[in-house]
């Protein structure tokens, strides 16, 4: 087949102990999914889950020992770090009930959901889609992908972000409203799920700003971390 233009090459995200890299199909988030991050924003309970989505170019591929670089996004004087576990789905369906979640899913990375708080913010108010400050350039930052068998305890894992050496955020995965078997669940009721799929399951407590010239490490115990220039 021809093209008016060269296509865009695959997007895709180098796996540990792999020579091959795993292509990624869609970028799916879950937006309040930690109780005590869902306070800070000025809500309680355990609501439904709610997805949004990313296009997959918005991801920022950082292998494996390197620090990438997140220029600071246009139009926004506010962005703020969302550190994140994404689940990388290996084996696609639709209706998955969360007992057999599991076998769906290829491995888990460490990722950033990155968000122009202060558009988003302006949005809800308004009462529009909210893409403006969630869904921009470079706006999801990811580290390398270790396999589900060598992933070890990921459902309890500590999890946490560091802002030029400091602590921003620190919780466990244990702490997800809805955890990664259930999100699965939920999800591809929704949507028919495909291998290639990468599903942010959510932030904890801890939201802030970051600017030009700071570095963010993200970490999930037995994952390799996560780290970010922004520049």
């Amino acid at each position: 087949m021809d093209y008016l233009f060269s296509p865009q090459a695959p997007i895709a995200v180098p796996v540990n102990g792999e020579s091959l890299s795993f292509p990624v199909h869609r970028i799916y988030c879950v937006g309040r999914n930690y109780e005590d991050h869902a306070k800070e924003m000025g809500f309680t309970g355990r609501e439904p889950p709610f997805f949004f989505l990313k296009p997959a170019d918005t991801l920022v591929v950082v292998p494996k020992g390197q620090t990438g670089a997140m220029p600071y996004p246009s139009l926004t004087t506010n962005l703020h770090h969302e550190i994140e576990l994404v689940v990388a789905i290996g084996k696609g369906g639709k209706n998955i009930q969360a007992a057999d979640a599991a076998k769906h899913i290829f491995g888990y990375a460490v990722g950033l959901d990155m968000t122009r708080r202060d558009l988003q913010n302006d949005m809800k108010k308004q009462g529009r889609p909210w893409c403006i400050g969630k869904a921009f350039d470079h706006s999801a930052p990811i580290g390398p992908i270790t396999p589900l068998a060598q992933a070890g305890d990921v459902n309890n894992a500590e999890i946490g972000l560091q802002v030029n050496g400091a602590d921003r955020q620190r919780s466990n995965v244990a702490k997800l409203i809805w955890n990664v078997a259930e999100t699965i669940e939920h999800l591809s009721a929704a949507w028919e799920l495909q291998a290639g799929d990468l599903i942010y399951t959510g932030t904890p407590e801890g939201v802030a700003a970051v600017v030009q010239g700071d570095t963010l490490v993200g970490t999930v115990a037995g994952l390799d971390d996560l780290s970010v220039h922004i520049t």
